[in-house]
């Protein structure tokens, strides 16, 4: 089996995810093509595994001090561009396409009417899970953005629906002398400086910093690091804490480690609006809705989290695409919570 692997790049979760699945479908004999849509190619890092993939411009967010910027991300469309890549993605050697959310490939499979499957966090967003009660619109705008022949919704609860638990690869081990009280920041879509005061806020805390800088800078108590999907895992098992957006695949890392976690959902969007609202709700996580020195200290004080556990889930989706998926979702998806 040959299938083409559309990946949306706008958020690092997606990539992370591509990363988990790509041995699973090595290990189900399955052949797999790479595209990235979403972010700049120049911008990519740590890609090498993905072979020769290729890259579109796709559609992509502006944001500006963490706020989705609506008339920047209106200008910055390119629909012509957009079709243009639709209409030349030639995917009619393939099996099936799998969609992370990529809306190129996806696009291209349903005018080529070939068998698509969407496997992506948003596509939890069609169901019933915390937050999307005041988005009636989610079902429809989701489905008319990456359109698939069936989706694999997936969330950190099933929530009564047909979706799947989290795709993570395998976390290092903890180091056996951890730094002590470092906490892990990632926060792509804020103003660096205006973090890094806010952190200092906290001078007796360590705060370690992934930001795009080029080489490490120190900031009294913090650190800047460049970004690193290497170095990355390593900091976030030695890591006393994580203060990050409310993207999916950080936070569902960060509770596979057992790590608690201080949250600020990008405004505006609403997929990271629901995920916040599910970790208040699962009492995994604490929101962040502005940077108060008081806020960030309470949080400082609370203990450490649980890790939760996920039932395997790679192999399973890859076994189930080499079938054809002939098994309806609905059971396919019951019979991985049961592992």
């Amino acid at each position: 089996m040959k299938i083409l692997y559309g990946v949306q790049a706008t958020g690092n979760g997606h990539i992370t995810r591509a990363r988990a699945m790509l041995p699973a479908l090595t290990r189900a004999g399955i052949e797999v093509d790479f595209v990235f849509s979403g972010r700049p190619s120049q911008d990519l890092f740590d890609m090498d595994r993905f072979g020769n993939y290729r890259c579109f411009s796709g559609f992509t967010f502006k944001t500006d001090q963490g706020k989705v910027q609506a008339l920047q991300t209106l200008m910055n469309t390119q629909p012509l561009q957009f079709l243009r890549d639709v209409r030349a993605l030639d995917v009619s050697h393939y099996d099936l396409v799998l969609t992370d959310f990529e809306p190129v490939s996806a696009w291209a499979a349903k005018r080529q009417k070939r068998l698509c499957v969407g496997l992506a966090h948003q596509y939890a967003l069609k169901y019933k899970v915390p937050g999307t009660q005041s988005a009636p619109w989610l079902t429809l705008s989701l489905s008319a953005f990456a359109p698939a022949t069936h989706y694999l919704g997936i969330h950190w609860q099933a929530f009564n629906a047909p979706i799947l638990p989290p795709l993570i690869s395998p976390l290092p081990c903890a180091p056996h002398e951890a730094e002590p009280s470092m906490i892990l920041v990632y926060l792509p879509f804020e103003d660096t400086s205006q973090v890094v005061s806010w952190l200092q806020g906290c001078p007796e805390q360590y705060f370690r910093v992934y930001t795009q800088v080029d080489y490490p800078l120190y900031y009294k108590n913090v650190h800047l690091v460049p970004l690193s999907r290497t170095q990355f895992p390593l900091d976030l098992v030695a890591s006393q804490g994580v203060i990050c957006n409310s993207g999916f695949g950080l936070c569902s890392e960060a509770l596979v480690a057992g790590k608690k976690i201080l949250t600020k959902p990008l405004k505006g969007q609403i997929e990271q609006i629901c995920n916040a609202k599910a970790l208040v709700q699962m009492q995994k996580g604490t929101l962040l809705t502005r940077f108060d020195p008081n806020e960030l200290l309470e949080w400082l004080k609370q203990p450490s989290a649980t890790p939760m556990a996920f039932p395997p889930v790679a192999d399973a989706i890859a076994a189930w695409l080499a079938s054809g998926c002939e098994e309806p979702v609905a059971g396919f998806v019951e019979s991985v919570w049961d592992t």
